[in-house]
């Protein structure tokens, strides 16, 4: 009977170690591959505000909120971080579970809704027929170190503008900015996050109030 000649080079392939390879490359190590896997991020959300003053008014109009405008460093879902005066940077590992404007903008509409005081509130872009319309603006959204070397836990720093523009003539109603900086309990991601809800928790409070108490609002009935 005859046999298949034998393959050294076939042999040598089959000696190899399987590998899992990430991200199409591989570490040559010794006479093997080693594999290289990155560690997934871990994903962070925030909270709504479900809790507001007692005798806010009953908005009778339809309210629209436009996806936040925000500088580049703040339109990612990466965790910002401010280094000493110039400095920006992000935390590793770590991201937001949506991008940032779009976070705040369904916290924002997710607060107004919790509030019980609106008839109707949503995306301005999917064509709900707004009476007013809340543009607003992240400005500051990071945490801060007062230093590159800085090991203290950090300050964070939310602050949104907000516009309320009338329809249909889309005129400037009122302007509002809204601050909070706390600082943090410890240096620690998980710690630095629950501050990031606090401080935004307050500033949607405030924008939210502050719209349905607005004296050009009060009494409007969409016609």
């Amino acid at each position: 009977m005859s046999q298949t000649p034998f393959d050294p080079s076939r042999r040598r392939f089959l000696s190899l170690p399987a590998v899992a390879v990430v991200g199409g490359s591989g570490l040559m190590a010794g006479c093997g591959f080693l594999p290289i896997i990155a560690k997934p991020p871990k994903l962070y959300t925030l909270s709504p505000k479900s809790t507001f003053p007692d005798g806010l008014p009953v908005a009778q109009y339809q309210l629209g909120v436009e996806k936040p405008a925000s500088p580049a460093v703040l339109s990612t879902a990466k965790i910002a971080v401010a280094r000493g005066a110039y400095q920006m940077d992000y935390y590793s590992g770590a991201l937001w579970v949506d991008d940032a404007p779009n976070m705040i903008q369904r916290l924002l509409i997710e607060s107004f809704e919790n509030s019980g005081q609106i008839v109707a509130v949503g995306r301005d872009s999917v064509g709900l027929r707004s009476n007013f319309v809340l543009r607003c603006e992240v400005r500051e959204f990071q945490a801060e170190y007062p230093s590159v070397e800085s090991e203290d836990a950090p300050f964070v720093h939310v602050s949104i503008n907000a516009k309320l523009i009338g329809l249909p003539k889309r005129v400037i109603v009122a302007v509002t900015t809204e601050t909070q900086r706390i600082v943090a309990p410890e240096n620690k991601l998980d710690r630095i996050v629950e501050t990031f809800d606090v401080a935004l928790g307050r500033v949607l409070r405030q924008i939210v109030v502050w719209t349905l108490t607005l004296p050009e609002t009060q009494g409007f009935r969409p016609r």
